[in-house]
């Protein structure tokens, strides 16, 4: 195990039961939507997301502490993403880190429910002063978060993927979309969510417009680099190493670099993915090793 997934791994086991206390807060009573909830937040996932948020806010002398909830903020809508992605009507898959979709586990009215209320939370963490003390910044990142996950965003990103399987031609037949179109859909589907962690740090130190705007560029990098590298391993590895259904993209026609432009090809935009998230970061020297070694695991992860 490398230094830094040694410090992955860390992080990730102080965002869990900071995730947990604020599930836990959210729902006094829990009941069946909280332990779907539960289901979707906990016990599994890289936590890479919350990780940025935290190694992007120390570039600016954030603690973690200080980041923690805006880390998991993020998470709870990515988590809500997942949710909704896998429900029948979208990617219709049975696993998710390993274990059955919320939907599997429980059932598809509860994991519609439990997104809705993943997402609400988010915001609602957000908006609470114990986020940041000054108003100016909450509002910030409220702002920031709901552009990335709303209808210029993942929202829109996605309704690109489902559009480019054919699912709204008459035909039914998926649409032939070149590099740069795959490009601009994963960018809004996967990218979107990064640009937010990377720049989230960036607003709660108080950066410049100058920082803010080169950070949001390295998540979008780091964004591209994770989405190529996802769209190889569901072409080559097997379902037992991701935790995931693996195959299925190339068979629902869905909109993928190594399916517009072959696999060696979509390897090379990935260094070249790599290589800008890198060079975006070095302005900051040695203090943006993590950052460097988040984007080089993006790209290079196994599962």
């Amino acid at each position: 195990m490398t230094a830094f997934e040694t410090d992955l791994m860390a992080v990730a086991g102080r965002v869990e039961p900071a995730l947990a206390d604020l599930l836990a807060a959210a729902t006094p009573e829990p009941g069946r939507v909280h332990a779907a909830m539960a289901h979707a937040v906990l016990g599994g996932g890289k936590r890479l997301r919350p990780y940025i948020v935290i190694k992007s806010a120390d570039l600016f002398g954030v603690s973690e502490a200080q980041a923690m909830r805006t880390a998991c903020a993020l998470e709870l809508v990515h988590c809500y993403s997942l949710v909704h992605d896998d429900l029948p009507a979208m990617d219709d898959d049975a696993l998710r880190r390993g274990r059955p979709t919320v939907h599997r586990a429980f059932d598809e009215a509860t994991a519609i429910l439990a997104g809705d209320a993943l997402l609400t939370l988010a915001f609602e963490v957000l908006a609470d002063p114990a986020t940041h003390p000054a108003g100016a910044v909450r509002a910030a990142l409220v702002a920031e978060l709901a552009k990335a996950a709303g209808a210029a965003g993942m929202v829109e990103g996605q309704m690109r993927d489902l559009t480019a399987e054919g699912r709204f031609s008459d035909d039914g037949r998926p649409l032939a979309l070149g590099e740069e179109d795959v490009l601009a859909l994963q960018g809004m589907k996967t990218g979107a969510l990064f640009c937010f962690a990377a720049t989230a740090g960036a607003i709660l130190g108080g950066a410049s417009e100058e920082d803010r705007a080169r950070l949001s560029r390295y998540g979008a990098a780091l964004g591209r680099a994770f989405q190529i590298a996802d769209d190889l391993l569901d072409e080559e590895a097997d379902s037992a190493a991701m935790g995931k259904e693996t195959g299925k993209d190339r068979e629902a026609g869905k909109a993928t670099l190594p399916v517009a432009i072959g696999i060696a090809a979509a390897r090379r935009r990935l260094g070249a993915a790599l290589g800008e998230a890198r060079d975006l970061v070095t302005v900051f020297g040695s203090r943006a090793d993590a950052l460097t070694a988040a984007a080089d695991f993006a790209g290079n992860r196994s599962s």
